[in-house]
């Protein structure tokens, strides 16, 4: 994402313009986008003009419509985004109040004004969006099988599906038609990576397969860049690992993540380091000695006494609840965040809905919290808050839930 434009005022108020330059930055867009707030953007609408005899024409026109966003639909397979609303500026081609959805693209820019302020949480999306691929993407991933294959980027975000190789491999081994057919595969395939993988990025490049597949290619990588006399491709040497996967299939990427290996490998990543705070969180609960809590009230509760702070405390949080349709549910949770971070000196991980650890953190309700000395019987504290209704424990005991 190309930050064009800012201009925010003390109280949080103002715009950003920004230009979306790969898939993933629709993602990022959608998390910034709320209902209620103004977005401008280009837009294909349909203009019907009358003549001076009473004939009428309609012809499609790229204008600029000002919109207020009522809702927002991404695809996360196709890296789309939709935002529906009304128009709020009046154009000679559109009236105020009309309907009409803005298809965001890429390379075209968009000017967004938050209805209710830029918050802390909205200007830290910003900033990641922005920051190079470098430290946005912390691995790629190819996982294969003879004939097909799948070039994943590992975000800081969610995993991309960046491009899908196939090329027809006849299936009897040891023949030359299987031999070339196998050569071409491979040889697309690595023409196809080098299209998106910044070499001097440096990056960690998984290759996954059942069977011997991701080794072949991995010497056949070498044996072209030897052949080619390709220095940057062979200084990356180190940076392919080749792993085994139950299946060539993209959804087997889960498994290849899970190893002990792959884990070592990216441990510097933010996908690794959150899978950690995750598994990190799982062991203090089942020690269940007060130190890890989960749920919106347990936590608000822990924050407010002082156990979120300096010395270990960690709220983690799923990014999926700053996307509440109720302005005030946002607040509350941009509220706790600020008040962790600012107030108490703790450590605040927002944990992507898109990653396995932001998965199991929304089965928790979509926030769970470390704290930095143990805390008994928050569960039975927020029950006697609500009026003694009877509530599930969704606290350090309730273990067999999960």
């Amino acid at each position: 994402m190309q930050l064009i434009k800012q201009h925010i005022e003390r109280d949080g108020s103002g715009t950003i313009t920004l230009k979306p330059e790969d898939p993933e930055d629709m993602w990022y867009a959608y998390n910034l986008i709320q209902p209620t707030d103004l977005l401008k953007a280009q837009a294909l609408r349909r203009v019907t003009t009358t003549s001076a005899t009473g004939s009428t024409s309609s012809t499609r026109m790229h204008i600029t419509l000002l919109i207020r966003v009522r809702s927002t639909d991404f695809d996360p397979q196709a890296s789309t985004l939709h935002v529906s609303g009304q128009i709020a500026a009046e154009t000679p081609h559109a009236k105020i109040g009309q309907f009409h959805t803005l298809d965001l693209e890429l390379q075209r820019n968009f000017t967004l004004e938050k209805a209710e302020g830029w918050d802390s949480v909205a200007r830290e999306v910003v900033k990641e969006a922005c920051e190079s691929g470098s430290k946005r993407m912390g691995a790629w991933a190819v996982v294969m099988q003879e004939g097909e294959a799948a070039i994943v980027g590992l975000g800081g975000e969610r995993t991309v599906v960046r491009a899908r190789v196939k090329v027809d491999v006849p299936r009897k081994k040891g023949g030359r038609g299987h031999d070339k057919g196998l050569e071409k595969f491979f040889q697309t395939l690595l023409d196809t990576l080098l299209r998106h993988v910044d070499l001097a990025e440096a990056l960690p490049v998984l290759l996954a397969s059942p069977g011997f597949t991701a080794g072949l290619f991995q010497k056949f990588i070498m044996e072209t860049a030897t052949r080619t006399g390709n220095k940057a491709l062979l200084a990356q040497k180190g940076s392919f690992l080749v792993v085994h996967s139950s299946s060539g299939n993209v959804h087997a990427l889960n498994e290849v993540l899970q190893s002990p290996e792959v884990q070592a490998r990216l441990k510097d990543t933010r996908y690794t380091r959150e899978t950690k705070l995750m598994d990190d969180f799982m062991t203090l609960l089942r020690k269940d000695d007060g130190r890890a809590w989960y749920g919106p009230k347990e936590v608000e509760m822990a924050v407010e006494k002082g156990a979120v702070g300096r010395g270990g405390g960690v709220l983690l949080i799923s990014n999926g609840l700053f996307r509440a349709q109720d302005v005030a549910i946002r607040k509350r949770w941009v509220k706790l965040v600020d008040k962790v971070k600012d107030d108490e000196g703790g450590e605040v991980r927002v944990l992507s809905s898109e990653h396995e650890s932001g998965k199991r953190l929304e089965g928790l309700g979509g926030i769970a919290a470390i704290l930095t000395f143990p805390l008994a019987d928050l569960d039975q504290d927020s029950e006697e808050e609500e009026n003694g209704e009877e509530a599930e424990p969704n606290g350090a005991t309730n273990i067999e839930t999960i």
